[in-house]
């Protein structure tokens, strides 16, 4: 699961002015290798100006359509400074070719057909793409359960998928409830114009959602709105263990400020256990364990180096480890030693990380 596959482009579909779906054509012999649970994303490598270049992007598609053949699906959001993004959009083509890790990431639950469950999912711009997969994957897996979407946007021309979700409002007139919350763009009810933060969402659970109803929430999208809509949930009464959370960016730079290290400090000897195999390396104290080792000609999953995806994710089985930045694992995943390598820092002199855990 850590290594990259040549996919080829199969299509290119505009959304927006400013993005687009990429759809990937998969070998017969990689279909197992690239099956995927509703919301996991997938990591795309390409070289650019002799630079290699890594980034996350949610697969937007239901887990029945892969079952009959149907596309590998994900959407990429033009961003102002975004080398990959600009590259992609301004590049990739039906016929291209690109390097592609099969599916990871956790912001997902288990299809129950027998389930009969009230979803919530709360998204802002294109973090609707992980939340497509979701419900999509819900309503048809589960026809006793229902989803409730608020879905914010500056301006209906800036809705990503917006015809794919009116299209299952029409097919779950019962089952799906679509709240468009629009910045920039007046509607109706007032409750529904701005942007979505804390106080919007917990208005939205007094007067339109019953929280007591809802059993699993997702939220997707830049870190202030998800951080102050969890809290809103948590406050009108919502578990905190029901809510999934994937982050869309972040105020941090991932990076940590510099610290002392004992003059007598001789580093860490770190053991990587990963596809079976074991690697041995000695590094600083200093550095995180994804960037030593890369410096040793040593590659360990990565992609974006700031805590928010789960590529990195790997099991700390001997030793200890500082893991500064963590926006993708679970309180149950940290507590049973899982750690972020582009984030974790060693503290004991010897260190081993599995990649081989059991992901679950």
């Amino acid at each position: 699961m850590h290594h990259f596959h040549a996919l080829t482009v199969q299509s290119v579909t505009p959304l927006t002015r400013d993005s687009a779906a990429i759809t990937f054509s998969v070998p017969t012999d990689l279909q197992e290798t690239f099956h995927f649970a509703p919301g996991q994303y997938l990591t795309l490598r390409t070289q650019l100006e002799g630079a290699e270049l890594r980034r996350s992007y949610s697969i937007c598609a239901s887990a029945q359509s892969q079952q009959q053949g149907g596309p590998l699906r994900v959407a990429i959001k033009r961003v102002n400074g975004g080398a990959f993004s600009n590259w992609a959009l301004d590049n990739l083509q039906p016929g291209s070719s690109l390097e592609v890790m099969p599916p990871q990431g956790h912001f997902t639950m288990p299809l129950a057909p027998e389930a009969a469950r009230h979803v919530l999912c709360v998204a802002a711009g294109s973090g609707i793409t992980p939340v497509l997969s979701i419900i999509e994957s819900t309503l048809l897996a589960e026809p006793n359960s229902r989803v409730t979407l608020i879905y914010g946007n500056r301006a209906s021309g800036s809705v990503m998928f917006k015809e794919e979700l009116e299209n299952l409002k029409d097919r779950f007139l019962t089952r799906l409830n679509i709240v468009w919350v629009m910045s920039r763009e007046a509607q109706d009810m007032p409750l529904f114009n701005g942007r979505i933060d804390g106080d919007k969402i917990s208005q939205l659970l007094q007067h339109l959602v019953d929280a007591a109803s809802v059993d699993t929430a997702f939220i997707c999208g830049p870190q202030s709105m998800m951080l102050a809509a969890s809290q809103a949930m948590q406050d009108a009464g919502i578990d905190k263990a029901r809510i999934k959370v994937e982050l869309f960016g972040t105020t941090q730079t991932g990076e940590r400020a510099p610290r002392a290290v004992a003059v007598s400090d001789q580093g860490c000897e770190v053991t990587v256990v990963m596809d079976g195999a074991q690697r041995v390396f000695h590094m600083p104290k200093d550095k995180n364990l994804v960037d030593a080792a890369l410096a040793q000609g040593i590659e360990l999953p990565y992609s974006c180096k700031g805590g928010v995806c789960s590529t990195c994710r790997c099991k700390v089985t001997q030793g200890e480890v500082d893991m500064d930045i963590n926006y993708a694992l679970e309180d149950y995943e940290v507590a049973r030693g899982f750690v972020l390598g582009c984030q974790s820092y060693p503290v004991s002199d010897t260190l081993v990380i599995d990649y081989d855990a059991e992901q679950h």
